[in-house]
């Protein structure tokens, strides 16, 4: 298993639409242990493929507090949303350190194979609705972000690109000079 780079907001390849997968494989597997990994260590409770820079329709999501209730959703379909609508705190891995209020559906239903191609439907509510469809989100190219003001947004944008700017210049040469 490796741990995996997380693309940053503004990343242009989070907007990037996910194909589905049609090969399950060593290699799937693969993807599917490392992703889980990466979101364990980030720490996180949900990572698509996207945000590892992998277009494929590919979601791990662990909403446990003790990390062992791992659920892996590939190429998932949303097939009725509530229409009772929850506004949650969201953040993101791709967006570190930012929360804001995101409205969505209270409860979902997803249908979806795992990584041995096994089909399974579930209902979800809770954190683990707010989950999916976050992270369904990435899969279609969207960012949590997209959803807050344009102002909020171009602040966040800025905030982080500053950051990442500062982290670059402060690479192994700035390291060498401490």
């Amino acid at each position: 298993m490796a741990l995996l780079n997380i693309l940053r907001y503004p990343d242009p390849r989070l907007h990037k639409v996910a194909s589905p997968v049609t090969e399950f494989n060593a290699r799937l597997e693969t993807l599917v242990a490392d992703m889980a990994e990466t979101m364990y260590d980030a720490p996180g409770v949900g990572l698509a493929a996207t945000q590892v820079d992998v277009h494929e329709q590919v979601i791990v999501i662990d909403t446990t507090e003790t990390h062992d209730g791992l659920l892996v959703f590939i190429n998932p379909e949303i097939t009725w949303s509530s229409p009772e609508k929850q506004v949650y705190d969201e953040g993101c891995l791709s967006v570190p350190g930012i929360y804001d209020g995101v409205e969505r559906p209270a409860r979902v239903k997803v249908k979806a194979v795992d990584q041995h191609n096994k089909p399974f439907e579930m209902e979800c509510d809770g954190l683990l609705a707010v989950c999916i469809q976050h992270e369904m989100d990435h899969l279609m190219g969207k960012v949590f972000v997209e959803y807050l003001s344009p102002l909020k947004r171009n602040r966040i944008k800025t905030k982080l690109q500053k950051e990442e700017r500062a982290l670059q210049n402060s690479g192994p040469r700035a390291a060498g000079r401490r």
